[in-house]
């Protein structure tokens, strides 16, 4: 490989990974602001919930037309954007007293900035690295789970000394200029300086299949539906986390010198930081598929555990990663597999209409999750829920998915529909 490109293409994957750091706040510790805000805007918790709910969709939702405009546009202006409304999100945030508020600020500017970051920077990255794919949207993607890492200790620390306005307007600024100067020094590669894909291990597609064309498959919709089910229980554990801890009582205990609760959600933060390069970097040498139904696997049994040693605050925090660990690798596995599958001319557009399945999950993972626990007076259905869906996800990426993307690639092309090319 040319020494230049080399260089140039890892100098794009350390800017990726810092303005995903950046972006990652407003979803990973919003459940550190679930409490002041329901003091402020006298809302009930399933009300709250929504906030999350809000940005996961317009996050989510909106991606198809977002890797559009990047496709067609700079890349690095709109990832800059997205990274400032991202912070402005939360200043304005900061300035409002009501539930609506909330919703208008910090659920749509933090959802349709960090939208665009995120599948703008996974576009990009599919493209500069067709030999190491998985790794590296695994590495990105890690900058999203790991950003909040290095947030989660000031911004709580902040909230108990300054409040929760003072936090969300210093870290708005902060972030959202990290992330907006990062970005401008991110491009699409040029013509070449593209590598070819690697023929071992893993099947990969070499026609680009259009977004219109691609929608009409039913393997899309196959992998839309397992995403939409793992994204449901992962989120489901993300937006209600603090939650948890408090019913169980382990929130405020003390484990190896900290407050269970941070430390658990900083420790979550690792483990869904690194398992995000670690399994893609599994899936580049035994395949998408067969990394899918080890990953998914094991947190349901994650989840088990967790639940059975929920009382022990040592255990929850320590399990609580555990589940991360086999949850998080679902951004890293997906982008990876339906680029493979459907080519990179238009993976940053395809990608877009695959991560809407985020939102749908947002829907079930905050509120609906949180009205169980009301109608319920137990988490234990919630998690119920996320482990049958765990297994489900499990047993379709071995024994449904594999052998269809293989009839798939072994065709050569995707089937043509009278009066439509299916190929761009």
């Amino acid at each position: 490989m040319d020494t230049s490109l080399s260089r140039q293409r890892w100098i794009q994957l350390g800017l990726g990974l810092l303005a995903m750091m950046a972006i990652s706040s407003p979803q990973y510790v919003w459940t550190l602001f679930t409490k002041p805000l329901i003091a402020t805007t006298g809302a009930t918790l399933p009300q709250i919930q929504w906030t999350f709910t809000i940005l996961i969709v317009l996050q989510t939702f909106f991606s198809p037309v977002q890797g559009y405009l990047i496709d067609r546009f700079s890349p690095k202006l709109m990832i800059a954007l997205g990274a400032a409304l991202s912070g402005l999100g939360w200043v304005l945030a900061a300035r409002v007293d009501t539930l609506l508020g909330v919703y208008a600020t910090y659920g749509l500017f933090c959802g349709l900035g960090t939208g665009i970051v995120y599948v703008g920077i996974v576009g990009l990255m599919v493209k500069w690295f067709p030999d190491r794919r998985g790794f590296a949207v695994g590495v990105v993607a890690a900058g999203y789970g790991m950003g909040a890492m290095l947030s989660t200790f000031p911004i709580s620390d902040m909230l108990t000394a300054s409040g929760y306005r003072h936090t969300l307007t210093v870290f708005g600024i902060v972030l959202g200029a990290i992330g907006a100067l990062a970005a401008l020094g991110l491009r699409a590669p040029r013509a070449g300086e593209v590598l070819p894909a690697p023929a071992v291990n893993l099947s990969t597609c070499v026609h680009d299949t259009a977004p219109k064309a691609m929608l009409r498959t039913p393997l899309f919709w196959l992998m839309f539906a397992m995403m939409t089910m793992m994204s449901t229980g992962g989120l489901m554990v993300v937006a209600n986390f603090a939650s948890f801890a408090r019913d169980f009582g382990v929130a405020d205990a003390i484990i190896f010198g900290f407050v269970a609760l941070p430390f658990a959600l900083t420790f979550d933060r690792i483990t869904n930081g690194l398992t995000r390069p670690f399994f893609g970097w599994v899936s580049d040498k035994i395949g998408r598929e067969n990394t899918m139904g080890i990953a998914f696997a094991a947190e349901a049994v994650a989840i088990a555990l967790l639940l059975v040693f929920r009382e022990n605050a040592y255990a929850f925090a320590l399990l609580s990663g555990v589940v991360f660990f086999a949850w998080g690798e679902i951004f890293s596995l997906f982008p990876s597999i339906l680029t493979d599958t459907f080519g990179t001319k238009h993976a940053t557009t395809n990608y877009g209409f695959l991560y809407m399945a985020q939102g749908i999950g947002s829907l079930f993972g905050g509120p609906i999750a949180a009205w169980i626990y009301a109608v319920q007076g137990s988490w234990l259905p919630v998690f119920a829920i996320i482990i049958t869906l765990d297994v489900l996800t499990a047993i379709l990426a071995y024994f449904v998915l594999k052998p269809m993307r293989r009839r798939w690639l072994d065709g050569g092309t995707a089937p043509v529909r009278v009066g439509e090319p299916a190929l761009a």
